[in-house]
């Protein structure tokens, strides 16, 4: 059973304007948050940030890309992405 994924209007743009090799990154995470679910321990820096919320790198380096999400209906199965971009501006 997959999860349903909501994500912000505001992600959907950030995502939009990110360069193109951390586009198809965003994209492919996106893909396996929902088909697997929100712990996705196979990328880079995965971590939780509390119990319901989890991030990851999308790309190392200068600049480092990271995404953001949080469970938000664990019976509904429903996943919130919540951020997409700089690790500067990350909301963590």
């Amino acid at each position: 059973m997959s999860w349903q994924l909501l994500i912000e209007k505001r992600v959907g743009r950030q995502i939009d304007r990110l360069p193109a090799n951390v586009h198809k990154a965003a994209l492919l995470l996106l893909r396996e948050l929902e088909i697997l679910g929100p712990v996705r321990g196979n990328w880079p820096n995965y971590g939780k940030l509390t119990p319901t919320r989890h991030h990851c790198h999308l790309k190392k380096g200068r600049p480092t890309y990271v995404a953001v999400w949080e469970v938000i209906g664990n019976q509904a199965r429903l996943i919130e992405v919540s951020y997409v971009g700089t690790h500067e501006k990350a909301p963590y």
